[in-house]
């Protein structure tokens, strides 16, 4: 009777799991050009982006985002950026979902993604805001409640960091890769950049130490400026 418990409890945790729509995503879309577009969307608990990019070369094409929730198979997503249509922000949107283990369809639009991870194995997955900097040593931190946000949101393999307002609906900027999470160093590697498509490919070593609940990222910029970064989760 115990081993019977056992298996039905393992299954019904496997069950729950294969259900799970955290993690990353990803579809390809072939245009009437002959390019062909990758869409990757990353789900952390509350919060979502989507960005989509030229495959061969990562040149952007555009990002949305904001928070959601899953009621049933309903999801409902409230937009705070959208580089499409500004006059989304602030909009809240519900569609149907058909969640399985290795993929999830919109059953509106009828069209399916692919899962790339499940939000493992890296250690920063979720969303998070700046929250401050360290200058010539001294810290200097800033309000994550105001409109103007910059949030980094990640999987277990996956990173996006987007620049934007959401009382203005102002889009200041985004970029985006993979990231791995390895004996205290943190590293990117860009596959698409808003601001300089010839940062596309460039791999970025950073140290990360989580203090307090705080993510400490230090290291160099893009741009080769020193750097030492306060981030927090987001609720």
């Amino acid at each position: 009777m115990n081993k019977l418990k056992l298996f039905l409890l393992i299954l019904f945790s496997q069950f729950l799991n294969s259900q799970s729509i955290i993690g990353a995503w990803e579809k390809y879309e072939t245009n009437s050009d002959g390019s062909t577009h990758r869409h990757i969307v990353i789900f952390s608990e509350g919060f979502k982006s989507t960005s989509v990019f030229d495959s061969s070369n990562g040149k952007f094409i555009s990002t949305h985002g904001g928070s959601w929730f899953l009621d049933g198979s309903t999801l409902t997503e409230k937009i705070e950026f959208d580089t499409q249509d500004q006059e989304k922000v602030g909009s809240t949107i519900k569609f149907d979902l058909d969640i399985k283990e290795n993929t999830v369809t919109n059953i509106n639009s009828r069209k399916t993604w692919n899962r790339i991870d499940d939000g493992s194995p890296g250690r920063l997955n979720g969303a998070w805001l700046m929250s401050g900097r360290f200058r010539n040593g001294v810290k200097s931190t800033r309000s994550i409640d105001r409109p103007r946000k910059t949030m980094k949101i990640l999987s277990g393999s996956r990173f996006q960091w987007i620049a934007y307002n959401t009382e203005t609906r102002q889009f200041m900027g985004t970029g985006g890769g993979t990231y791995l999470t390895v004996k205290g160093k943190y590293i990117e590697q860009i596959e698409f950049f808003s601001r300089d498509d010839s940062r596309v490919g460039a791999k970025l070593d950073f140290e990360f130490k989580l203090d307090n609940g705080e993510w400490n990222h230090m290291g160099f910029s893009s741009k080769g400026d020193p750097i030492h970064e306060i981030w927090v989760r987001r609720k």
